[in-house]
């Protein structure tokens, strides 16, 4: 079973922690990982994209000259896609790109994200975080306490905390998720998941259920 050390605001280890061999003992599945982030920034895409075909182009009501005796090449629309200002063929049309994968596919990624980062030595797990009123500049000091200054940081709570997303909103590069949220595209973009006790239960839990 892993054991991580619980840290408190001033960096102070203040105990341990065992975490759950189901999801923090995997074995990391890179391809299932790079599945699971496809499947993400799929579901992400607004599929808006469009163009006119011949039928949406406005104008081309009247044909442009009479059928025969002109010497030219026939034509019944100053829109056709051979003219300039005509319609696009096969041009892309607004379309849903999402898909799902299978719950235990989605699972086994996200078990092998957390264990590629507990490998690295970038998961940091603090017994509480919780700030009396919004305010970027205590959150920048508690994570400069923890040597996270100046790095890409997910934190990650128990529960949704307001005071704590708005003091850490503006701050680059720093993201902040509630346990039953995380996914696995946030896990392999930040630096470092920075975790709260309580979070680091609750995703076990969740996982587990």
């Amino acid at each position: 079973m892993p054991e991580i050390e619980i840290k408190d605001k001033n960096n102070a280890t203040v105990g341990k922690i065992n975490l759950s061999d189901d999801l923090f003992g995997a074995a990391v599945r890179q391809g299932v990982i790079h599945d699971a982030v496809v499947n993400y920034l799929a579901n992400q895409r607004q599929g808006t994209h469009a163009t006119k075909t011949k039928g949406l182009v406005s104008g081309g009501g009247r044909k442009p000259w009479k059928q025969k005796h002109t010497g030219r090449a026939r034509s019944g629309s100053n829109r056709s896609p051979l003219w300039r200002g005509g319609g696009i063929i096969f041009g892309p049309q607004p379309r849903d790109y999402s898909y799902k994968l299978p719950r235990k596919v989605r699972r086994l990624a996200l078990m092998s994200a957390i264990q590629e980062k507990l490998a690295s030595g970038e998961v940091v797990v603090i017994d509480t975080l919780s700030l009396e009123k919004p305010k970027t500049k205590d959150m920048v000091s508690i994570l400069k306490n923890l040597d996270l200054g100046d790095k890409r940081v997910l934190i990650v709570l128990p529960e949704k905390d307001d005071t704590v997303a708005l003091s850490a909103r503006n701050i680059p590069g720093v993201r902040v998720v509630r346990a039953m949220d995380i996914n696995v595209y946030d896990v392999i973009g930040s630096g470092i998941m920075l975790m709260t006790r309580d979070a680091a239960l609750r995703l076990g839990e969740i996982r587990e259920s």
